[in-house]
């Protein structure tokens, strides 16, 4: 589907060191693009002995989780490179406002103008408005009441940064008078309503609706702006019995991998997607279907 002809041209590709980040990081690298990856290592409730063990025994849970998220983007760089494309990677924090211009200055200072935006970053801690589900689920021991410090953590992480980045690349590709761009923002099959994960639902859904209008926006200047929302993929949370129950609603009879992901934003961000903006899919094997 793909022609490879992203060769030569610079991608920022956020969270992009465990996960669908770094599935996607690498499936555009390796169609020669330059591939800048942003990542952010959180603060983990496990120790290093847990998170190696989690590591080792590979079975799907808050603990590997934890591990994945842990990662720099070694492995992403090495791939690109072993592909024949270039990569680099840069710490930081999109909590904080001034960070979207980093990445857009750093990115630029490596490779020059951005012109493929991924925001695939994202912050999720399990939220509920039900006292009575507080203290745990089915693949995580930590679910609490929505709060002031919750709302404002997933928006400023989830939203603002987002926001910002697309800012950011809209106003230094007209600035420069490039006519070829493209933005793919990373929501969730679940951002209209989730039950024990309801900030973090509604920041997603709020990206959902920047996206269509930087779509609007934007089109006129050569920019696309699609939404790919996945479904269940395996990043390390699915436990086994999460994974059955999941594999018994999926019509395609499977989990989804990150890979999954990471071929539909390579079409989006391909020459082939040029008839394509400000649109949704759905990228998780019939889990959820658009009415």
């Amino acid at each position: 589907m793909n022609s490879g002809k992203l060769a030569g041209k610079t991608a920022l590709v956020t969270g992009g060191n465990h996960g669908i980040g770094a599935a996607i990081a690498k499936a555009i690298g390796a169609q020669g693009a330059n591939v800048f990856v942003t990542y952010f290592r959180p603060e983990t409730s496990c120790s290093e002995r847990e998170l190696r063990e989690a590591v080792s025994a590979g079975i799907g849970g808050s603990a590997l989780y934890q591990a994945n998220q842990q990662r720099t983007p070694d492995h992403v760089v090495s791939s690109i490179a072993a592909a024949g494309g270039s990569g680099s990677m840069m710490e930081l924090d999109l909590s904080r406002s001034e960070s979207a211009s980093a990445a857009m200055d750093a990115c630029e200072a490596e490779f020059g103008s951005v012109e493929i935006l991924v925001n695939n970053h994202a912050y999720c801690s399990l939220e509920t408005f039900d006292p009575a589900s507080v203290g745990g689920s089915d693949y995580d021991a930590s679910v609490g009441l929505t709060s002031a410090g919750g709302i404002d953590r997933h928006f400023a992480v989830n939203v603002r940064a987002t926001t910002l980045l697309m800012a950011e690349f809209a106003r230094r590709h007209v600035g420069s008078g490039a006519t070829w761009g493209r933005i793919v923002n990373i929501s969730t099959d679940a951002a209209h309503a989730h039950s024990l994960n309801v900030s973090y639902a509604a920041s997603k859904h709020a990206i959902e609706s920047y996206s269509r209008s930087a779509a609007t926006e934007l089109g006129k200047y050569g920019v696309t702006c699609n939404i790919v929302a996945p479904g269940p993929i395996q990043t390390g949370y699915i436990t086994p019995e999460l994974e059955r129950d999941i594999i018994e609603r999926t019509p395609l009879g499977r989990l989804g991998m990150p890979q999954d992901v990471a071929d539909v934003v390579l079409f989006l961000v391909s020459e082939q997607a040029r008839w394509v903006t400000g649109q949704l899919l759905y990228v998780g094997g019939g889990y959820r279907m658009h009415q």
